[in-house]
């Protein structure tokens, strides 16, 4: 949020963007969120097939019909409409890409993971979340998770709903943030390389 703010305020130039965002994100997990990040996996082949089903779910309603996204239901004053935060020009800037690749699959999956499924799907269901073991299943947390998440990815809302669903399930299944962080990362790095290659960065918001 604060870096949504900064854009606003005082924008700086993409690629100082992209390095700030990295080591200042890397930074604060490193130095206040690592006694709680746990990476262990306990379902390998299965979290790294649901994350490429995933990311299969995310692009195909654009893959079925191009016209898809634009309709009043995701393209709107409330949503928004699908559009890259890449200028034309940074879209032929190898290391911006390769900088704005590894924020996708190296920050942002530990960052939500611990913001969605760690923190609020445990205090929805308690205030003092600690008490509340990881993957607790309880239906007001699961379904208010999970329309947040939708929320949180404005004209793609819909298949976000999909992958919260799935993500929530996962973390009930598994009870493990490991789990779930790998899942995350799998289907970024599909996404993030589909990017690449198709040149479809409306999906890179």
């Amino acid at each position: 949020m604060g870096f949504i703010a900064l854009r606003s305020i005082a924008p700086l130039p993409e690629l100082a963007e992209q390095v700030l965002w990295l080591a200042v994100t890397a930074a604060v997990l490193i130095f206040f969120s690592r006694p709680v990040i746990d990476f262990r996996v306990k379902h390998l082949a299965a979290a790294l097939g649901l994350g490429v089903a995933v990311f299969v779910i995310w692009i195909g309603p654009d893959l079925i019909s191009s016209a898809y996204r634009h309709s009043f239901l995701f393209t709107n004053s409330i949503t928004g409409a699908p559009h890259s935060s890449l200028s034309e020009a940074s879209r032929s800037s190898a290391l911006l890409l390769a900088l704005r690749a590894a924020r996708a699959v190296l920050i942002v999956p530990i960052v939500e993971e611990l913001f969605w499924r760690a923190w609020m799907m445990r205090w929805i269901i308690q205030p003092n979340f600690q008490k509340v073991p990881l993957g607790t299943f309880s239906p007001a947390a699961f379904w208010i998770v999970a329309a947040l998440f939708a929320s949180e990815h404005g004209p793609y809302w819909d298949v976000g709903l999909v992958t919260g669903v799935i993500y929530n399930w996962w973390m009930v299944r598994t009870k493990s943030l490991g789990d779930l962080i790998l899942v995350h990362a799998v289907t970024n790095a599909c996404l993030s390389a589909y990017v690449i290659a198709a040149g479809k960065w409306e999906y890179w918001l």
